[in-house]
């Protein structure tokens, strides 16, 4: 009995640290995340909604995170709260100098030695209203880091929103993972059943045979 539970437990951990981590990787794409069929950004404690648009390409098609490919691209963040209307808000694009995809964070960006250096978009701090929206043409696939700053005209904080996005291809997602997943849990229940071990025998008599004749 000890000897059948065992590997049983430790095959249940290893799915859960797998699931522990795809959960974790699905939400590490900075201030910018899916909350149920929206698309929000957190600039410190103020949110938007935040829309990516590829007019040239995809037409109304809206994206929330990666841009699929390196064309026109529309940012659009539409304000949850109100107070953002009557801020200076600053859109920084640059490359990703840092090497660490979409696990950067602004303590990451802070340390970067040419912040201009590694810019290809930069809109000035601006009041909008209602809805904020900047054009970007990217020329070239890989990562970049967008950097929102809204900055409170009543007090000294500021309120900053990093997110890193991929342009171009943005791989195979989790799919990799999942049927890597599947396979394993399928020998699992062989081994567990005694499948394995029986085509095993059935093999190795098989081969006995061939062998005699």
């Amino acid at each position: 009995m000890i000897r059948y539970r065992l590997p049983q437990t430790l095959f249940c951990c290893c799915v859960a640290l797998g699931l522990a981590l795809v959960v974790h990787n699905a939400s590490a794409h900075g201030s910018v995340g899916p909350d149920e069929d929206l698309c929000l950004i957190k600039i410190g404690y103020l949110t938007a909604h935040f829309k990516i648009y590829l007019p040239r390409t995809r037409q109304r098609e809206e994206f929330c995170e990666d841009v699929p490919e390196a064309t026109e691209t529309v940012f659009v963040m539409e304000y949850v709260h109100s107070s953002l209307g009557k801020m200076p808000i600053d859109f920084r694009i640059i490359r990703d100098v840092t090497g660490l995809g979409r696990f950067v964070k602004w303590q990451d960006v802070a340390l970067i030695e040419s912040l201009e250096g590694a810019t290809v978009f930069y809109q000035p701090a601006i009041i909008e209203p209602d809805v904020f929206t900047i054009v970007q043409q990217f020329d070239e696939s890989g990562w970049y880091i967008g950097i929102v700053t809204a900055l409170p005209q009543d007090t000294d904080k500021i309120y900053t929103a990093v997110f890193p996005f991929k342009v171009g291809f943005t791989g195979f997602g989790y799919w990799p993972f999942f049927i890597g997943l599947m396979i394993l849990v399928q020998l699992h229940y062989w081994y567990m059943n005694g499948s394995l071990t029986r085509w095993r025998e059935w093999r190795n008599k098989r081969s006995n045979v061939v062998s005699e004749m």
